[in-house]
């Protein structure tokens, strides 16, 4: 089975959707408290999650786990093979040498991109079933499950519906696979170069925690455009409160300040950080796991 091209082929795209997925269901709850901070909740985190439970119950900090599901099956296996698959291809180019840090950008931006194209939809799908809660109760869509999300975004929007916030979800996943996957690598090479061994938990958790950091940083104003791009409903009049994520940057700029784009960082940090964390773990781990059954 090892050796079969097919399997060969998918198994960089399998390993990365389970990796997403798994890391996902740790992180949910933190997801659900960035997301009702960038939507205007106060207070702390933990204030905000208290709230969330007080109001709506435990369970609650999962809502939209579904939705974030599929995207983790449509988007980090995309993201992660394509990452995977072209890393390879350029590693080829270069004799099998170690590529420079420009190439692992290029690469992480390429694959963020493609990968956001097909995750899109999931990705407005799980921001609804999180955002659904802070509206007015007659507002409320109630959505039953990720799929009856997306039928009535299609039934109410059309099918390009499913795309509102598409450039700067494709933007900001390529600033975050930039960040991510191109300083996971770099930092894994210079921490096996100071001495620890190739492979092992000191290189594959630094480089993780590393890739957290720059990956949060690179992204995080265009997760806040995208966010409200994706939230924004028509004003009384029928308009729509921004022409396009431009002019959703610059107004917010101009009304609130730059640091308005950062707000909520230590949550967004504390979110993304540990789950490149656990998703490079089980990505490191899934293919010694499969070696061991002769995949």
């Amino acid at each position: 089975m090892a050796d079969n091209q097919v399997w060969k082929a998918v198994k960089p795209y399998m390993n990365g959707g389970l990796s997403g997925m798994g890391a996902t269901i740790i992180i949910q709850p933190i997801d659900m408290v960035k997301v009702r901070l960038q939507l205007g909740a106060t207070g702390g985190p933990l204030r905000v999650a208290k709230d969330i439970i007080a109001k709506d119950g435990f369970g609650s900090l999962y809502r939209g786990l579904s939705a974030g599901l599929l995207r983790q099956a449509t988007y980090t296996t995309a993201r992660l093979g394509i990452f995977s698959q072209l890393t390879e291809m350029a590693k080829k180019a270069n004799n099998g040498q170690n590529l420079p840090l420009w190439q692992k950008a290029a690469c992480g931006l390429a694959a963020g991109g493609l990968g956001a194209l097909v995750g899109t939809p999931a990705d407005l799908t799980l921001l609804r079933m999180q955002a659904d809660n802070t509206l007015p109760v007659e507002q409320r869509r109630n959505y039953k499950g990720v799929g009856d999300a997306m039928m009535r975004i299609v039934k109410e929007d059309g099918a390009a519906g499913l795309f509102r916030g598409g450039g700067p979800t494709v933007v900001r996943a390529m600033a975050l696979n930039m960040g991510m996957l191109a300083s996971n690598d770099q930092a894994k090479e210079m921490i096996q170069a100071a001495g620890f061994e190739k492979g092992s938990m000191v290189p594959v958790i630094g480089g993780s925690l590393i890739a957290g950091f720059f990956a949060s940083a690179c992204s995080l104003p265009f997760d806040f455009v995208k966010t409200r791009m994706q939230k924004m409903q028509k004003n009384p009049d029928g308009t729509m409160p921004y022409k396009g994520p431009v002019d959703c940057a610059m107004q917010t700029l101009k009304n609130e300040g730059p640091l308005k784009f950062y707000t909520g960082f230590p949550t967004y940090i504390v979110r993304i950080a540990p789950h490149a964390v656990f998703t490079l773990l089980f990505l490191d781990a899934l293919p010694k796991l499969e070696k061991n059954f002769g995949l």
